[in-house]
């Protein structure tokens, strides 16, 4: 994905509207979205992560641009605090402790395991009526190569390692502009 597709102003927008969005449902009031938010349109999937001191603490997104970029910030960001299945709802006194980082997602594209390059490509499978995706930064947080990122996409299908070479299976790929709240704080 090209890494100039967003200002630094139009990523400190979006990581500020993602954390005013999960504060303004804590606090079960209206979002008071900073100025120019609503001005980033572009039309891409993405996924907001978080974590706290470092662990995962939740993590949604939307595969596809169909709608605006601030929009689909707002809504993954709520959906990453208070309905991943795997973590309980964030409480008011975990988001102080919580780092915010947003990925943007490039058009996923079908492709075959062998072209799926750890830490440059996310991949997305579906087989089966299952359905699993890591984001590229995944491979590189976990220090897998290739058929170890595979086998662990199928289990997060909720397959059997290998599913990805069977007929019938689709796999995507997809690139995508990584950006947090860490990369802001040293300025």
């Amino acid at each position: 994905m090209n890494k100039e597709l967003l200002t630094i102003q139009e990523k400190r927008l979006l990581l500020k509207g993602a954390r005013e969005a999960i504060q303004a449902r804590l606090e079960q009031r209206k979002p008071n979205f900073p100025d120019h938010f609503n001005s980033i349109t572009y039309n891409y999937g993405a996924f907001v992560t978080l974590h706290k001191h470092g662990s995962l603490r939740g993590c949604i997104g939307h595969m596809t641009g169909d709608a605006p970029l601030y929009s689909t910030i707002a809504t993954m960001a709520c959906a990453a605090a208070f309905e991943d299945p795997r973590f309980p709802p964030l409480r008011q006194e975990e988001l102080p402790h919580c780092d915010i980082e947003i990925s943007v997602l490039s058009p996923m594209e079908p492709t075959d395991p062998e072209s799926i390059i750890p830490g440059m490509h996310g991949a997305y499978l579906v087989y089966g009526g299952r359905a699993g995706v890591f984001l590229p930064q995944v491979a590189t947080e976990q220090g897998w190569d290739r058929e170890t990122f595979l086998e662990h996409l199928c289990y997060k299908a909720g397959l059997p390692a290998g599913s990805c070479y069977k007929p019938g299976a689709k796999l995507f790929s997809f690139t995508a502009l990584v950006f947090g709240e860490k990369d802001f704080t040293a300025e």
